[in-house]
């Protein structure tokens, strides 16, 4: 057995115990956690490089993708290789990397991770499981996100379940996190086309092929972009979102649902939503679902905490969910039903609620507006919405789509639109500022006048410090006609 003493797993913070024998290999971290182990089976390749805390060896496995053991030094390259050789009859390969700073070269597509090669040298490696979604944008540029965890102390080494081979568990290993990388891929590749399996049809001819798609393509089927374990329980289709803008298909599986579209495809674990909201739109036509979600959903450089989805209340749906009787009693205590037949707004609230556990929120019953709606309509400078009188919290929606809780408020201003320069009789509309605990502001403008008595006994009902300045600003007025 070869022992070392300071070597780091995946990234991983905390430094453990290397031990290599002849029926494979483990690491057990110094201070306690979940001791990762490596059968000599699942050995296939192995690289010895220079890395971040020393040098590094780099396993290929067969079913863990990459594994890194950072930590080693230069004199343990020896028996390394020895003990590899001889155990696995595997030849540790030595590896320099590209230090020359270029940023264009040539991606090569390896078993478990893409290397970006520089005159025949890696510049970088990143292994497929850290890729999270592939977005193509314009013609040229592909867009790779990358995992981040939800808990940034979450390395796989600390006790939890997943290991640090999981799914965006290496990015908690540093303070500062890579979220996303972009490609420039320029011209045409010649391929043949594809099946529905993703197979090249043998008899079909060689085909000119955007080579930014065909980039795009291959790593969305290396990631298994868009693939959730087990079948889909429910399937969507065209469901209009506005937030972010456009329609998706929403497609439910047992521990994440999936918005699949014409260019972005997301996956969202069901753990990931944090709040959720049900409300009927003052149209008296459409059903909003509002979907608080952290970490955020990304386009590029826009970040999305919330999904907005809308559905009319015309639009029914009957549908069968694939789930056995068993399983609707058992796993999941009989909180969704076998068929569904109702408005897709209420079908996709009851499963969204089951699936995630979360409380359906609607508005708060102790309000009703001039028009006896739940929600009043108003602006966030120029973008036009509703704002939602919810139980405990304000919720504006459909963009940016704005949650106050009201234990964050410090105080309420109600101010008529324009000030005192605007006639008393032509301002027919006033704003809302809200002062949040921390110095933030949130103002609403373009509120109907109708809606003051209404939201005023609100704001007392629920015990908030309300400042009215419209009033003065009619005495003030009267002043200056006097």
């Amino acid at each position: 057995m070869e022992t070392f003493e300071d070597i780091y797993l995946d990234l991983s913070k905390q430094a453990g115990r290397c031990r290599i024998a002849e029926s494979g290999l483990g690491w057990k971290p110094a201070g306690g956690g979940d001791t990762f182990t490596l059968d000599k089976a699942e050995l296939i390749s192995a690289q010895w490089s220079r890395a971040a805390k020393g040098q590094e060896v780099k396993i290929i496995s067969r079913n863990n993708g990459v594994i890194q053991l950072d930590g080693f030094n230069a004199d343990d390259f020896d028996r390394i290789s020895k003990a590899l050789k001889i155990w696995f009859g595997v030849t540790l390969e030595q590896k320099e990397h590209a230090l020359r700073g270029w940023n264009w070269g040539k991606a090569d597509f390896a078993k478990s991770e893409l290397v970006f090669n520089v005159r025949n040298q890696p510049a970088f490696e990143i292994p497929y499981s850290e890729i999270e979604n592939v977005n193509i944008g314009g013609k040229n540029e592909v867009a790779l996100e990358l995992s981040v965890p939800a808990d940034k102390e979450d390395t796989g080494t600390n006790g939890k379940l997943g290991g640090a081979r999981a799914r965006g568990k290496k990015t908690g290993g540093a303070e500062d996190e890579l979220v996303e990388i972009r490609f420039y891929v320029p011209g045409t590749t010649m391929g043949k086309e594809k099946n529905e399996d993703g197979e090249e049809e043998d008899d079909a001819e060689d085909q000119e092929f955007n080579a930014a798609q065909v980039f795009h393509d291959t790593i969305v089927a290396k990631a298994e972009i868009g693939e959730v374990a087990g079948d889909t329980l429910a399937t969507f289709t065209d469901i209009l979102h506005l937030t972010p803008r456009g329609r998706f298909d929403v497609l439910f599986y047992e521990s994440a649902f999936r918005l699949r579209g014409k260019t972005y495809d997301y996956k969202i674990q069901y753990d990931n939503i944090k709040r959720y909201f049900f409300m009927p739109k003052p149209d008296d036509m459409h059903s909003m679902i509002c979907i608080g979600i952290d970490p955020p959903l990304r386009q590029g450089q826009t970040r999305y905490p919330f999904l907005v989805m809308q559905a009319r209340l015309d639009e029914e749906i009957s549908i069968d969910l694939n789930v056995s009787k068993e399983d609707l009693e058992g796993k999941y205590n009989n909180k969704m039903l076998a068929h569904y037949e109702a408005p897709v707004a209420h079908t996709i609230s009851k499963l969204f609620s089951a699936l995630s556990g979360k409380k359906v929120l609607q508005p708060s019953k102790d309000f009703s507006s001039h028009h006896n709606q739940h929600g009043v309509k108003c602006s966030i400078k120029a973008n036009e919405g509703h704002l939602f009188c919810m139980e405990k919290a304000f919720l504006f929606v459909p963009k940016p789509a704005t949650h106050i809780a009201f234990d964050n408020i410090v105080s309420i201003t109600l101010a008529r639109a324009g000030g005192v320069a605007a006639s008393v009789t032509a301002s027919r509309t006033f704003d809302i500022t809200v002062l949040l605990k921390g110095g933030a502001e949130h103002q609403f403008s373009n509120i109907n006048r109708e809606e003051q008595k209404p939201l005023e006994s609100f704001f007392e009902l629920k015990g908030l410090k309300v400042k009215n300045d419209m009033d003065e600003e009619v005495r003030v007025f009267h002043c200056m006609l006097t």
